[in-house]
This record gives C-alpha cells, sequence and structure tokens, in this order.
C-alpha cells in the first residue's frame, strides 16, 4: 500500500519531468512545500535517487511495452535487420549442441 508521502513525491516527480526539469531532493521538495503536503525528509532525496539517470518520460511511454522490449518507432524498423542476423547464430548453436537422452544415463520413464 502506498502511502501520501510516496505519492506526493511521484506526482513532485513526474510534474518536474513534464518541464524538462531535473529531478533532485531539493526540487521536489519545493513543489511539496508549494502543495503544503508534509513528509518525511528522506522522502524527495530517496525518489530523486532512484529516478537518477532515468528517463522517465520514456519510462511512461513504453510501460505496456514489457521489459526489454524495444519502442516501437525503432523496433518496427530494426526487427528484420535484427532477425537476419540472429538466425545464422542460433542455427550454429543448434549444431554444436548433442542432444543428451535419459537413456544414456540408464534412467527411462518407465524402468
Amino acid at each position: 500500500m502506498t502511502s501520501s508521502a510516496e505519492l506526493a513525491c511521484v506526482y513532485s516527480a513526474l510534474i518536474l519531468a513534464d518541464d524538462d526539469i531535473a529531478v533532485t531532493g531539493e526540487k521536489i521538495q519545493t513543489i511539496l512545500k508549494a502543495a503544503n503536503v508534509d513528509v518525511e525528509p528522506y522522502w524527495p532525496g530517496l525518489f530523486a535517487k532512484a529516478l537518477e539517470g532515468v528517463n522517465i518520460r520514456e519510462l511512461i511511454t513504453n510501460i505496456g511495452s514489457g521489459v526489454g522490449a524495444a519502442p516501437a518507432a525503432a523496433g518496427a524498423a530494426a526487427a528484420p535487420a535484427a532477425a537476419a542476423a540472429a538466425a545464422p547464430v542460433a542455427e550454429k548453436k543448434k549444431e554444436e549442441e548433442p542432444e543428451e537422452s535419459d537413456d544414456d544415463m540408464g534412467l527411462g520413464l518407465f524402468d
């Protein structure tokens, strides 16, 4: 369950990101003070540290695309090239790996 302090910090960070302002603990605290929201002193710094180096706009726009998925515009153009480049590598790995069966170890399903 999220607390009101967490939500206030999240909204403050979103406001800063929307205005293309760097998300820092001091700026989050300034917005919270202007909104007359009291939070523990560690919350703004904690959120600023967590969002350090994160592109918040990209994070929000790609929320439904899943982990590790490329953005839709770049992914559509790069998908055929990436598939063609990955295919020979996958075929080589399949040829090099010998298949092992349970029969080789003397273990079978109906033994």
